[in-house]
């Protein structure tokens, strides 16, 4: 049984650390075929507050009725998409007869009402599913075991692994991790059925030699149901991977290569209305010298050309989606802190449709080309459902489950002049009463990837629970930063240690320089990339009174090859550029109290350089333990948690630990940690 939000105490969600993660967070927004009809996901906390449960939801288009609840498992629900007839498949992982241990499986909520019947389960689980708009056709993932030659034999080795517990992996290539789990010794494969079989449904896999080539794809399926078009990871020199596009036919199998680039990725292909273009998204291979560049391309299926698409925009796109006469596309980017949309004529420049602050995803164009549908965010709102009238760019907020929180102060913009020149801009959340008389103390914030940005509302790294125990936090973006253009980016890139810090810097004196905020009391953290910075910070200035790292690099020579994409982080970190900005070789600097984070379960930023770094904090900083290993330093280690520590509680220890830490060291104020750590 699910519960509802509680009842919030008085103030704020954000005063209280269990209103936070008691709060329903949206996503997975998708648009019916004839435009009636929108559903997202809402996840809300189980009955032990362990855990986030979602379950799908109806929004009414025209913002009218209230939203409406469509399923009530026990379990998620989520991965929502369209058939042809206006049934809505799902994936969901609930009891089925026979199964003891129920994977995510496909499950069909009809159009007419009902219960919902399943489709496919399958021992490796279903983990997404597309649905052509004019056939009963529909294409799902199901991971299928190596050495299975039919998906019955899957089944027969996926049960002596079980019965034998047996869980060795023989690796013959790379990568062998992602994220926060193994690969192998399975894979993804594309599986093939019709959804107008009112008996057991047959599935074709139309990938049965795929391997590792499906593993983090995007497949788009074209409306008659007969192809789809699907990255196709391939091996290239130096055991690094590299994406292609394919088109895979649904009744036979066979698959045709449309774009493979030896200096590119390709990905995110979106097929026109017709089915005669496909619109993607083109990425550059990194060298030493020279950061990616992400540009729109258009591959012709009747001559088989690629062609750039606004080819000289000076903005990375994130996601696309065509107009319905196929004229144009609709596109969103970082641009400035924000993340417009955009629509974009075949031939012409983009032009910004939204005008607001707020970054949109999960953009759904309206069958009739006058409207658009997304989930729109930013640091003064969480995701919610909007419409937005593609000729005015007008944009009316639909009825939602739930009404956004109240923030416990403001938000600005500040900006800062770089030493090279370059304008450095930076939100800053400012408490309730935050004044020239009542000075607050400043937390710098700084943002992880490190090709990224501030843009919009993060339920993981959220400033305002930091704001309600009266800071002000800067959220700034440096050099590296999106959305500021290309040579922004390249003005970092392989020299982490210098405009990248020295813009933090320089955003951090304009900050301080505000009189709300208390120039002798401060502190910085970060996580990830902004982890790596923390470290950096630490060992470059004694400004901070304290530093907070999450999931950080230490040692760049060590990182490089243990993380689980070593190919992707070594174009970049020759070993020049690891031994000149790595933070490790300055230990001996670092003067700073330092709270260390890091999760057992991070193969992207390996619990390796945690626990290197905490070592060499005790033993080698200008801040070291004393004789009998007392330390001003911390260290919150998570043994099941992975690179952003989701599970809610631990969400919620973690919020505790960097308050109580920060409260000592800036505020000069003992904080009790939670009795829960033991």
């Amino acid at each position: 049984m699910v519960t509802q939000i509680p009842e919030l105490h008085a103030g704020t969600p954000f005063d209280e650390l269990d209103d936070y993660i008691a709060l329903a967070r949206l996503s997975g927004l998708v648009l019916s075929p004839d435009g009636s009809l929108l559903i997202c996901a809402r996840a809300v906390l189980d009955d032990k507050s362990a855990e986030y449960v979602s379950s799908l939801w109806e929004i009414d288009p025209e913002g009218r009725r209230p939203a409406r609840r469509l399923t009530w498992g026990s379990t998620s629900e989520s991965g929502a998409a369209f058939a042809f007839d206006g049934d809505v498949l799902f994936t969901a992982t609930r009891a089925v007869p026979g199964e003891s241990d129920p994977q995510p499986a496909l499950w069909r909520l009809p159009a007419a009402g009902g219960e919902a019947q399943l489709l496919i389960s399958r021992p490796g689980g279903v983990s997404s599913v597309s649905a052509a708009k004019a056939a009963p056709t529909f294409v799902a993932q199901t991971s299928v075991m190596a050495s299975a030659i039919s998906l019955d034999q899957d089944d027969q080795v996926r049960s002596a692994r079980k019965d034998k517990k047996v869980t060795a992996m023989l690796h013959t290539g790379y990568p062998v991790r992602h994220w926060d789990h193994d690969l192998g010794p399975d894979h993804p494969h594309l599986v093939v059925a019709e959804t107008d079989s009112k008996e057991s449904v047959e599935l074709r896999d139309i990938t049965p030699t795929a391997a590792a080539a499906l593993r983090e794809t995007s497949t788009t399926i074209s409306d008659d149901g007969l192809f789809v078009v699907t990255t196709w990871t391939v091996g290239d020199a130096s055991a690094a991977r590299r994406s292609t596009l394919v088109r895979i036919d649904t009744v036979t199998g066979d698959r045709t290569t449309l774009v493979d680039e030896a200096d590119a990725d390709v990905y995110n292909p979106v097929l026109s209305p017709d089915g005669t273009k496909l619109a993607f998204i083109r990425e550059t291979l990194t060298t030493p010298e020279f950061a990616p560049r992400m540009t729109l391309q258009l591959y012709d299926f009747g001559s088989g050309a690629v062609t750039g698409v606004a080819d000289g925009w000076d903005r990375w796109p994130t996601s696309l989606a065509w107009l319905p006469d196929g004229s144009g596309l609709v596109v969103t980017a970082d641009d400035g802190g924000r993340g417009p949309i955009f629509t974009i004529d075949l031939w012409g420049q983009p032009v910004r449709l939204t005008a607001d602050d707020a970054a949109y995803t999960d953009v759904r164009v309206a069958p009739d080309g006058e409207s658009i549908y997304a989930l729109r965010a930013s640091y003064e709102a969480p995701p919610h459902v909007v419409r937005v009238d593609l000729g005015s760019g007008e944009i009316t907020a639909l009825r939602g489950p739930d009404a956004l929180p109240e923030l416990p102060g403001t938000l600005t913009e500040i900006t800062a002049r770089a030493e090279d020149g370059s304008t450095i801009r930076s939100w800053l959340a400012l408490p309730t009463g935050a004044a020239p008389h009542a000075p607050v103390p400043l937390l710098l914030w700084v943002h992880g990837g490190p090709l990224g940005s501030w843009n919009t509302w993060s339920w993981r790294w959220n400033p305002w629970l930091l704001v309600a125990k009266g800071y002000a936090v800067l959220l700034p973006d440096p050099a590296l930063s999106t959305g500021y253009g290309q040579d922004f980016v390249q003005r970092g890139w392989g020299q982490w240690g210098k405009a990248p810090f020295t813009d933090l810097m320089a955003i951090t004196d304009a900050a301080v320089a505000q009189p709300e905020i208390d120039p002798k009391r401060t502190g910085a953290m970060g996580g990830s990339f902004g982890g790596y910075m923390a470290n950096w910070i630490a060992g470059h200035t004694n400004r901070f009174d304290a530093i907070v790292t999450h999931a950080s690099l230490w040692a760049l020579d060590q990182f490089g090859p243990t993380t689980d994409a070593a190919w992707y982080w070594q174009r970049e970190m020759s070993p020049e550029m690891a031994v000149e900005n790595s933070p490790h070789l300055y230990v001996a600097d670092i003067t700073t109290p330092m709270l260390v984070i890091h999760g057992d379960k991070d193969y992207r930023v390996p619990i390796g350089e945690g626990l290197r770094l905490w070592y060499e904090l005790l033993a080698e900083s200008g801040l070291p333990a004393d004789d009998d290993g007392k330390t001003d330093h911390r260290f919150l280690y998570f043994p099941d948690e992975n690179h952003w520590v989701l599970k809610p509680q631990h969400t919620k220890i973690w919020y505790e630990v960097v308050t109580a830490f920060l409260s000592e060291h800036v505020l000069g104020e003992d904080v009790a940690l939670p009795e829960i750590l033991g």
